[in-house]
C-alpha cells in the first residue's frame, strides 16, 4: 500500500518532525491537533470548549483534503490535561460527532504542547 502525506493550509502546520496526516489505502491517520490557528500557527488559549472546537475544526480541514468528513472517523484519541474538563469537552465533541460516533479513548496527561488543555487525533476510513 502506498503512503501519502497530507498537507493543507486550512489547518496548522506541523510544529515538529511529523505530518498533519498520512493516508494509507482507505485510511487517514491525523496527527494530534491542538487549538492552533491555521495560517499563523499561534496557540489560541481559551476555555476547554473553545480549544476543543478549534481542535476539531483543524481535524475537519485535514480530512477534507482527502475528501473525507468526521462521519468517516472510526477512532479518536482525546488527551486532557484535567479530567475535570471531560463533560465540558464532551459537550462540544458530541456536536461534531452527533450523527456518527466513533470508538474513542480519553485519557488524562501531565501536559500538552503550548500549554493546551486538549489534544485529539483521529483515524478515518474511506467508505463506499
Amino acid at each position: 500500500m502506498q503512503r501519502k502525506s497530507i498537507h493543507t493550509d486550512q489547518a496548522p502546520a506541523a510544529i515538529g518532525p511529523y505530518q498533519q496526516g498520512i493516508r494509507v489505502g482507505d485510511f487517514v491517520f491525523t496527527s494530534g491537533q491542538i487549538a492552533l490557528e491555521p495560517g499563523t500557527g499561534e496557540f489560541r488559549r481559551g476555555t476547554i470548549e473553545e480549544e476543543t472546537e478549534l481542535t476539531l475544526k483543524n481535524i475537519q480541514a485535514i480530512l477534507r483534503v482527502e475528501g473525507m468528513t468526521l462521519e468517516q472517523v472510526v477512532k479518536t484519541n482525546v488527551y486532557l490535561v484535567d479530567m475535570a474538563h471531560f463533560s465540558r469537552m464532551n459537550a462540544v465533541y458530541e456536536k461534531f460527532f452527533s450523527d456518527s460516533k466513533p470508538a474513542r479513548a480519553c485519557v488524562q496527561v501531565a501536559a500538552l504542547p503550548k500549554g493546551a488543555q486538549v489534544e485529539i487525533d483521529v483515524v478515518a476510513a474511506q467508505t463506499e
